[in-house]
């Protein structure tokens, strides 16, 4: 299950994500407001980051390994300096930056039948490799289930069938997203 984070929380939780990477676009030292005891908890979290609505960098922790204001703050930095699909943020897109955060819950073995699209994000892991799609990432490009198991597939280097073979594990999570209101 998801942790039930109050709006107080996440909006915490979206300004340390905005100072951990404008602290590093202007190399000074970053200063967090103070994090609640249910931030200091251990969770999974992902952050995604849009400039002008398009993304510009989405990453995360997939398990609960430290609490969760210090995986939003290594995941926001990450997201905008480290992402391989794009170039480093610049300090001309940072006004232009929305930040979304999604933490995670603990992951479930599923069947494919079992999956609830906009409800449960999927990780699919075959040997060495292994897709993580978000829970809204089917909702926005209008997948069905099939669809979004196919491209979990694909993420993770496997043909878009491949959920249907052995050897294949289907998990499922949900999560708590929440991000800064869009101009």
């Amino acid at each position: 299950m998801s942790p039930a984070l109050t709006a107080r929380e996440q909006a915490t939780l979206l300004e340390v994500a905005r100072e951990a990477i404008g602290a590093r676009l202007t190399h000074r030292p970053a200063v967090y407001p103070p994090a609640t005891e249910s931030l200091e908890q251990m969770h999974g979290a992902f952050v995604t980051l849009r400039v002008d609505g398009n993304l510009r960098g989405c990453i995360g922790h997939i398990t609960a390994c430290r609490p969760l204001v210090e995986t939003v703050k290594e995941a926001a930095v990450s997201s905008a300096f480290s992402d391989p699909r794009f170039p480093p943020l610049s300090p001309s897109e940072w006004p232009r930056v929305t930040i979304e955060i999604s933490v995670l819950s603990p992951f479930t073995p599923a069947e494919a039948s079992s999956i609830r699209v906009g409800e449960h994000g999927l990780m699919i892991r075959s040997g060495y490799h292994s897709g993580l799609l978000l829970p809204q990432v089917a909702t926005e490009y209008g997948w069905d289930r099939e669809t979004f198991l196919g491209h979990a597939c694909r993420k993770a280097g496997l043909p878009p069938d491949a959920w249907r073979g052995p050897g294949v594990t289907i998990e499922t999570f949900t999560a708590v997203v929440f991000h800064e209101p869009q101009e």
